[in-house]
């Protein structure tokens, strides 16, 4: 701590802290207009000047040096004649026209204005002629730089937060500007919509498009909540305007640095907002009556869902009943729903999406490391000497994580890309091993081989941490570079010189996602990551450790809180005795089930072979989300009785009898649980649409029609349970949760969580991480004479999960709005396709039809179709063969063939 003195009163300020930052966090009423908190400050406003004892010239607080002893004037004469100055020399070359500007009433420039020059006159006056065209090619943004005022912040914000550096200084002094490669217009750059240049200008140079014209800044509140998308649970601060019940602007909350840097957003974070007041939303329950939807209120529509469940309990016992819970709803509901299967109805058939996306993640590093989840905080990456990326395009799942990876890149950190697409990071990738699809296993297992071969072993931590290794060190032998070079399809100096880079580094980091786990081999890929983390050592210390990426925004949470059919809440076994005596007694009920109940994909064979009579789905899509289209509609078809909880009609909840209105994220309380295990608040923005209701209310509405009481006031109360019955969230409440989430397991009220997993020993019985030997086997299907492509599906940046959101985002979908089934050039000119043409794409179980998008981000012989377009759904034509540990589908590997189709021939759907 240093002592100093400011404005005659003494201080002590923590060595290195920012002087700004200090002032503002002690009241002190200093104007700024280039600084922001998550940035290098520059002092290019020279607002923020303050006085120094002996120092000849003012100095800028934002970039001043702390020395023991110094004593600070805030507020000078001097002081106060350079603000005026320097404010009058910024309104000299910006326009008169506060009243017409979008960012009337939210502009720190117009409020300095206004404080120091009341009577409307500054020194200088104001431009008097307008020198930049407005840009408003963009989507989301328009620019208008006769409004600049040269603080950088756009320039430092897209180059320090984004990595993007779409924008540069040009020109010199006052005539310089901040401009886009060659001055081109915004939407010709490679821009990718995050919005933040718009979220930090302090004037309405970089204004949004979309409502903030509309919006009077006066009459418009402001609710910190978690984004409703990805896993990466950016915080966000969400400004609405009461009277009209809508959102007019979002923006990445400047609290929460260890999450989203106090200001990352991506393109649907920022903009994807418009659905929530789309014509399309529910807006009360309705019943299925003579083949039609109609509107009912809700006591009849709960009463006729309680009678028919009841009903076919009664007919075919409690495991004829099926529950789909959602990644997009908060903990509070995902428990709720668990708890009706399992208390009210007696049956663990409950599962949720984490089945399609990270069940071999859980299952793999729970087999492993005793614990099935990402081991260390987001921000960590930056400390990693060496990050390999395998399996997970980060930059359009996980934007706000994948700009995290670039900045960690450029400032010196080495990175391997293992993928068979050209994702947007081998630009940025020392080594990129293009591999075949489906052969994840071999080149790992390859890896370690090298590893081993070559000694870089971490002995100690392997003899002091872990058993096992002998045998797995036996299985690897055969899998030399040259034997996975000619599975894979790699170089085998690449894989080498990967295996070395890794192993000898201080610190690294292995990422993944759904290239790694969304296959028959899925359990055993995970596995393989978590042997070589453990032979290195790198594992439960800063930069290291296995990061796999949720894909949605509470994925990792819904499992958390029992939504597994295998697990109650905490990952507690359904099978070991005390648990459930535990949880009769927790629940005050007699019965619970032993029993394993069915997974997702398994209770659509069981639907169709007659086990499964019954079905509740709350806020999912499985017709789209679940491999082979076709064969989920049949099972759908065959059900006695469905019963759809959701905010939008879609593929899904045709076939339902009931559907139950929910609310969106935006209308309801409650918290999410990210990818890095943070359980964060989730905080009503607006209320319900129409006769919508937050979907715990529901649940509760049920819980107390089907006999069980239930009395809960809020989600807190909700969460209050949770911690009870959880160990892993013992410590959770929303009191402690308000301002900053906590990552479990948090055992208790004075625990402060747990950034980085088995620091000291693993989650297993034992302690030791346990070395698990897998062998790769080839894809269940891979192409051949009559199917010769292999076909990958995902996402892109510009669409999210099944499209139910974002494609009721105009500004969104406009960007992407039908699907581009990618293909190489090589086999486009070999099929003899352009670029943009309609091709049919066709597997053993279906044909889909779009415009091709010819790109070398597929490799020759690899077809990659998005699975967000409902008119073409890429899972019609997936393999439903599912890993038998986990039993996750296999979605990144098929076989297609291609063929063009005639314009006649062309049917839209």
């Amino acid at each position: 701590m240093l002592s100093i003195e400011i404005d005659g009163r003494n201080y002590n300020i923590p060595e290195g802290k920012n002087l700004l930052e200090f002032l503002l966090e002690n009241g002190f009423d200093i104007p700024h207009l280039c600084y922001h908190p998550a940035l290098k400050s520059i002092g290019a406003c020279r607002m923020c000047v303050v006085e120094v004892e002996g120092s000849k010239n003012l100095v800028t607080s934002c970039t001043a040096e702390i020395r023991e002893g110094m004593k600070i004037k805030t507020n000078s004469p001097l002081v106060k004649e350079s603000r005026e100055v320097n404010l009058s020399l910024l309104l000299k070359d910006h326009p008169d026209d506060c009243m017409t500007c979008d960012q009337n009433g939210n502009c720190a420039l117009q409020d300095l204005a206004y404080e120091y020059f009341p009577s409307g006159k500054p020194l200088f006056g104001y431009m008097k002629e307008k020198r930049y065209q407005i840009d408003d090619s963009s989507e989301f943004i328009v620019r208008d730089l006769n409004k600049c005022i040269k603080c950088q912040l756009c320039v430092r914000v897209c180059d320090e937060i984004e990595g993007m550096s779409i924008y540069s200084m040009v020109q010199r002094g006052h005539q310089s500007y901040p401009s886009t490669f060659m001055n081109l217009p915004l939407a010709q750059t490679n821009c990718v919509s995050c919005g933040e240049c718009a979220s930090v200008c302090p004037t309405g140079a970089i204004v949004e498009k979309p409502s903030i014209g509309k919006a009077r800044w006066n009459k418009v509140e402001k609710v910190k909540t978690t984004c409703l998308y990805c896993g990466v649970g950016c915080q966000i601060d969400v400004y609405f305007d009461p009277k009209r019940n809508d959102i007019v602007r979002i923006q990445g909350s400047s609290e929460n640095k260890e999450v989203n840097d106090a200001v990352a957003t991506c393109v649907k974070g920022k903009f994807g907002y418009g659905f929530v007041n789309h014509p399309d939303r529910l807006k009360s329950p309705l019943l299925k009556k003579n083949g039609e939807f109609v509107p009912v209120e809700w006591d009849e529509a709960i009463d006729y869902t309680v009678k028919r469940l009841i009903e076919i309990k009664e007919k075919y016992g409690p495991d004829s009943i099926g529950f789909l819970s959602s990644a997009r709803c908060t903990n509070e509901e995902n428990y709720l729903l668990q708890k009706i299967a399992r208390a009210v109805i007696g049956t663990n058939n409950i599962d949720h999406c984490a089945r399609l996306c990270h069940a071999s993640t859980v299952a793999g590093l729970s087999m492993t490391f005793g614990t099935g989840a990402m081991t260390n905080p987001m921000e960590d990456i930056e400390n990693a000497e060496v990050i390999i990326v395998t399996g997970t395009n980060t930059t359009e799942n996980h934007p706000v994580y994948g700009s995290r990876v670039k900045r960690a890149v450029r400032n010196g950190s080495h990175l391997i890309v293992i993928d068979p697409r050209k994702i947007d990071l081998v630009d940025y990738a020392e080594l990129w091993l293009r591999n075949l699809p489906g052969t994840d296993l071999a080149i790992l297992n390859g890896l370690l081989n090298v590893i081993i071969h070559e000694n870089l072993i971490d002995e100690e931590f392997i003899h002091k941490r872990t058993e096992g290794f002998e045998e797995v060190k036996k299985v690897v032998e055969k899998y030399t570079p040259s034997y996975v070079a000619k599975i894979a399809g790699v170089d085998e100096k690449k894989l080498v010189k990967a295996a070395e880079m890794y192993a000898k580094a201080k610190t690294a980091s292995i990422l993944y996602a759904m290239g790694i786990t969304q296959h028959v081999s899925g359990t055993k890929n995970v596995i393989a990551i978590a042997n070589l983390a453990m032979a290195t050592g790198k594992i439960g210390k800063p930069g290291s450790g296995v990061n796999p990426l949720r894909g949605q925004s509470n994925v990792q949470g819904a499992g958390d809180v029992g939504c597994l059919p295998n697990v109650f809440p905490g990952n507690q076994p359904v099978s070991n005795d005390s648990v459930r005596e535990k949880f009769k007694k927790a629940w005050n009920i007699e019965y619970l089930s032993d029993k394993n109940g069915l997974t997702s994909v398994e209770m659509f064979d069981a639907i169709l072979d007659g086990r499964i009579k019954a079905l509740f789905v709350m806020g999912e899509n499985p017709v789209m989300s679940h491999p082979d289209e076709s064969h989920v509609r049949k099972a759908l078809q065959k059900l006695e009785f469905m019963v759809d909880m959701d905010i939008f009609p879609n593929d899904t909840t045709k076939y339902a009898h009931v559907i139950l209105a929910a609310s969106s994220g935006f209308e309801k309380d409650g918290t999410f649980t990210n990818t890095e295990r943070r359980v964060q608040r989730v905080r009503r923005v607006l209320n319900p649409v129409g006769n919508s209701k937050p979907d715990w209310m529901i649940l509760r509405d049920l819980m107390n029609r089907l006999g069980y009481s239930a009395s809960y006031n809020s989600p807190r109360e909700i969460m209050e349970e949770i911690s009870r019955v959880s160990p892993i969230y013992a410590g959770i409440s929303y009191d402690r949760i308000d301002r900053k989430g906590i990552q479990w397991p948090c055992r208790s009220a004075e625990d402060e969580g747990t950034p980085i997993l088995h620091q000291n020993s693993f989650s297993t019985e034992n302690g030791l991480g346990k070395f698990i030997s897998v062998e790769y086997t080839e894809p269940p299907e891979i192409p051949d004479e009559e199917y010769p492509f292999y076909l990958s599906t995902g996402r892109i940046l510009y669409q999210y999960h099944t499209g139910t959101m974002t494609r009721r985002v105009k500004e969104i979908n406009d960007i992407r709005p039908k699907v581009e089934i990618e293909i190489n050039p090589d086999d486009a000119k070999n099929l003899g396709i352009k670029n943009g043409e309609i091709i049919r794409v066709t597997s053993r179980r279906g044909s889909i039809e779009g415009p091709a998008k010819i790109t070398e981000r597929s490799q020759k012989g690899l077809v990659f179709i998005p699975f967000h377009y409902a008119e073409s759904p890429a899972n019609m034509l997936t393999l439903a063969a599912i890993d038998p540990i986990a039993k996750i589908p296999t979605f990144k590997v098929s076989a297609v063939k291609i063929e063009k189709v005639k314009v006649e021939d062309h049917v839209v759907n």
